[in-house]
């Protein structure tokens, strides 16, 4: 009989499995309480990972995955709003309240007065830092608080590493280079997406590697510079995974052409779209090489040769002399049937 981890490990009494995301962290339904998310989160995370190593590792590791999906999907204000309309939570005021700023995220917590924001401010304006090294560097708060409150000034969730284990497939696929580069950890596909801790708000160009190599878009959340080096360095140790290949580059016309042109497959191996393909190269690299010797021959060949002993009216002596052979070499290379 299979283990059901929902009620021996967590307590959960028979139900709908799996259970929907309040009752997988204890939670009364439709908690907005965001501290109390994070701490039950941590409790369980805490408790699941004994059976981490042992017969039900694999149970264990689905099950770590399961409640931070959870957490992230219940810290994050907009992913939590869609998640309660489908359990039929009913919102008195539809209107959106907006995201506020880092500085206001803190003040609003309690952690800095009005003042000491005004001070960051200042500081981060005369020395160049962003707010959040700011807000650190003034030790008005620590790395945890200011990146908590700047994932929500950009609207994304906040993890720890350290209460994460990431995916070893999606750490196979995303190489060092690359999460060094970025400074990003690859956690596990969530779905359709691919979620990923990063240091800060992640550029088009890691969003595309990520795309490339998961073929699936990126779900960013936050985390600290810290924690997330601390976890490269864990999980990226030397020896421990092998770097991958570069990803696949777009298709684009210049690579057909070249492909095209490289292409060593004989004739009577071609099927008819290949060779009608070849035909058509051919005609474009002929057109291409008069219309470039003519020009050559036209603008500047006959003023400086051909005119001291050609009549004006015919200045494409290379055109005729190298544009013959030329061409005979394109016919017999693109166009003759063998």
């Amino acid at each position: 009989m299979k283990l059901d981890v929902y009620k021996e490990w967590l307590g959960i009494p028979e139900g709908p499995r799996p259970p929907d995301h309040y009752a997988l962290l204890r939670l009364v339904q439709f908690d907005d309480d965001v501290d109390r998310i994070r701490k039950n989160y941590k409790k369980l995370n805490s408790h699941v990972r004994k059976y981490a190593t042992g017969q039900y590792s694999n149970e264990s590791q689905e099950l770590l995955n399961e409640l931070a999906k959870a957490m992230l999907c219940l810290t994050d204000a907009e992913r939590k709003r869609e998640y309660d309309a489908g359990l039929g939570r009913e919102f008195d005021d539809e209107a959106s309240s907006g995201t506020a700023t880092l500085l206001g995220n803190l003040q609003r917590e309690g952690v800095i007065s009005s003042a000491q924001a005004n001070e960051a401010k200042s500081h981060a304006e005369r020395t160049g830092l962003s707010l959040r090294d700011a807000v650190v560097q003034l030790k008005l708060a620590n790395q945890e608080q200011a990146t908590r409150a700047y994932a929500s000034e950009l609207g994304l969730a906040y993890v720890d590493i350290a209460d994460m284990i990431p995916d070893e497939t999606a750490l196979d696929t995303l190489p060092k280079s690359v999460v060094r580069r970025f400074t990003c950890l690859p956690l596990f596909v969530d779905g359709d997406r691919v979620l990923v801790a990063c240091a800060s708000e992640p550029s088009h160009e890691l969003e595309e590697e990520i795309r490339l190599r998961f073929g699936a878009a990126m779900r960013p959340v936050l985390s600290t510079p810290q924690a997330i080096k601390a976890g490269i360095d864990q999980y990226y140790a030397a020896g421990l995974r092998k770097e991958n290949a570069p990803p696949p580059k777009k298709a684009t016309a210049t690579n057909k052409i070249a492909e095209v042109v490289t292409k060593k497959k004989p004739v009577s191996q071609m099927t008819d779209a290949e060779k009608a393909e070849r035909f058509q190269m051919g005609i474009v690299l002929i057109c291409v090489t008069f219309v470039i010797l003519g020009n050559l021959d036209a603008w500047v060949l006959y003023n400086i040769v051909w005119k001291l002993f050609m009549p004006s009216w015919f200045p494409f002596v290379a055109t005729i002399v190298l544009g013959g052979p030329i061409m005979f070499l394109i016919y017999q290379s693109y166009i003759r049937k063998r």
